[in-house]
């Protein structure tokens, strides 16, 4: 039934997920956390909502236009069945603004591929990436996954190397104006500190769920290298950069998490591209049903058995 659904792509999808997130959105902040806003912070919360809702339309298009998957839905249905077994990134509105801007330059890196427009790209995700550590200072080492995409499309044009270089003072001058304007140069000695929180590791070890979603990320990301050994190498460097993605999103997830901090939510996109990836390549049509089930259900029981804990 999840398979017959969700295993193609129809609008009927999206108004299924869009329509949820948005309810569970509003669930987690007024059931959940019992939150109360003000007028004002409400605007905000919508726009953070629609930031949200409009990147799920960047993930399905990530896994579209790259053809990274068949014609299905199930990148983004495993996107919003990880936001309900973490309904705390929701509280986050760095998560959501530093994950849309990360998803923004994946989608460019990813692009580099057609090797048409490479400098434009390579600025594009390097300004974007930058934008993403103006919510999590930390978010700045995805910089390194810009290096790798022009080391594996087009490392012998000197030019791309210096490409960054460009995106940074750009971005760098357009920041400090800004602060100068607004009376606020602190903000960068503050926000760029580049130093794990004292709870990390303590956080870690008691998030059972984190861990486990961790090394299911990473076990469905081998399973699915070792089946798709027979694609093209186009496709394969596309999974590589993927895979590479999802480390340095654990990396930050490890380096940033505290008990108010959930950055666990830009691992969500690469993480759900191999849960998909790895579902898409069952045979059995019985199996694959199974576990399709399986991973619709087992969030919210989960979801529900914390509920009933707290």
């Amino acid at each position: 039934m999840i398979s017959g659904i969700f295993g193609k792509t129809k609008p009927i999808n999206f108004i299924i997920l869009l329509g949820f997130l948005f309810v569970f959105f509003w669930f987690v902040h007024f059931t959940l956390n019992e939150n109360d806003y003000e007028p004002e912070q409400l605007v905000v919360k919508f726009v953070v909502l629609g930031i949200l809702l409009f990147s799920v339309f960047i993930v399905d298009f990530i896994v579209k236009r790259n053809q990274i998957t068949a014609t299905n839905s199930f990148v983004i249905l495993y996107f919003t069945l990880l936001i309900v077994v973490f309904p705390e990134v929701l509280l986050d509105d760095n998560s959501i603004l530093c994950n849309f801007f990360l998803l923004l330059a994946l989608r460019r890196l990813i692009s580099l591929k057609s090797l048409k427009n490479v400098k434009l790209k390579v600025f594009d995700a390097t300004i974007w990436t930058l934008i993403a550590s103006l919510f999590y200072d930390w978010a700045i080492i995805y910089l390194i996954l810009v290096g790798i995409a022009i080391y594996f499309y087009e490392p012998k044009n000197i030019k791309n190397w210096l490409v960054p270089l460009t995106a940074i003072f750009t971005i760098a001058i357009i920041v400090l104006c800004f602060l100068i304007v607004t009376d606020n140069l602190e903000f960068l000695s503050n926000h760029y500190q580049l130093s794990p929180k004292f709870d990390v590791i303590a956080y870690w070890m008691d998030s059972t769920k984190l861990a486990v979603y961790a090394i299911i990320a990473f076990i469905s990301a081998t399973l699915a290298f070792i089946k798709m050994s027979k694609l093209g190498m186009g496709k394969i460097i596309t999974m590589r950069l993927i895979a590479i993605s999802l480390a340095l999103g654990f990396a930050i997830t490890f380096l940033k998490t505290s008990n108010e901090i959930y950055p666990v939510l830009i691992t969500f996109c690469p993480g759900a591209i191999f849960l998909a990836k790895y579902v898409e390549l069952i045979k059995r049509t019985t199996l694959k049903e199974v576990v399709l089930i399986v991973s619709v259900v087992a969030p919210f029981l989960l979801l529900i058995t914390e509920m009933i804990v707290k």
